[in-house]
C-alpha cells in the first residue's frame, strides 16, 4: 500500500476539522431552534438560523422515499473511499485543501447526519439575499472545496501549458 504524503496527512486533517465542525453547528442549532422544521431566528441582518429537514442532496436536490436516503448514503461512502484514496497521494496544497473539505463535507453530510437523522439538518439562510436555499458548514466545505479543486486544476494546466516540458520557453 502506498505511503500517504504529508499533504494527504493535513487533507485527512482538514476532513476531521469540518466534520467537527460541521457537527458541532449541528448540535447548537439543534438545542437552539429544537428540530422543528421551519423554526426561524434573525441572527445578523439577511442571516437568519432556519431549521430545515433536507431529505435530498446539496440543496436538497433529489429528495424522496426511504430508499433514496440509503442511496444517497452508499453513494456518499463510496465517494468518500474514493477521495480519501485520491487524498493519499495528494502533492499541492490546493487539492489536499480541496479533497479535505469535500470529504469532511460528504462524510458530515451524508454519512453522519442521514444514518443519525434520517435527513440532513441545514440551517443557514441567507434567502433574504436572493439565494433559494438553505445549507449548512458540510455544504459549505463542499462547495469551497470543489472551488479548490478547480483552480488547482486550472494553475496545475496553466504551468504545464507554459512550460510543457518542464523547462520553461
Amino acid at each position: 500500500m502506498p505511503k500517504i504524503t504529508r499533504l494527504g496527512w493535513i487533507a485527512y486533517a482538514i476532513a476531521i476539522a469540518t466534520i467537527v465542525l460541521d457537527q458541532v453547528s449541528k448540535a447548537w442549532i439543534l438545542s437552539t431552534l429544537g428540530a422543528d422544521p421551519g423554526a426561524s431566528q434573525p441572527l445578523l441582518g439577511p442571516l437568519h438560523l432556519t431549521m430545515v429537514h433536507n431529505q435530498g442532496m446539496s440543496f436538497g436536490l433529489f429528495r424522496g422515499s426511504e430508499l433514496s436516503r440509503w442511496l444517497l448514503t452508499a453513494f456518499s461512502a463510496a465517494v468518500v473511499v474514493g477521495l480519501a484514496i485520491w487524498a493519499r497521494k495528494t502533492t499541492r496544497w490546493l487539492m489536499a485543501g480541496g479533497l479535505g473539505l469535500i470529504i469532511g463535507g460528504a462524510f458530515g453530510n451524508n454519512l453522519i447526519d442521514r444514518i443519525r437523522y434520517g435527513y440532513v439538518v441545514d440551517f443557514i439562510d441567507v434567502t433574504r439575499l436572493h439565494f433559494p436555499w438553505v445549507f449548512n458548514v458540510a455544504d459549505s466545505g463542499i462547495t469551497v472545496g470543489v472551488a479548490l479543486l478547480l483552480l488547482d486544476s486550472f494553475l496545475s494546466e496553466e504551468k504545464t501549458l507554459a512550460h510543457p516540458d518542464g523547462h520553461g520557453l
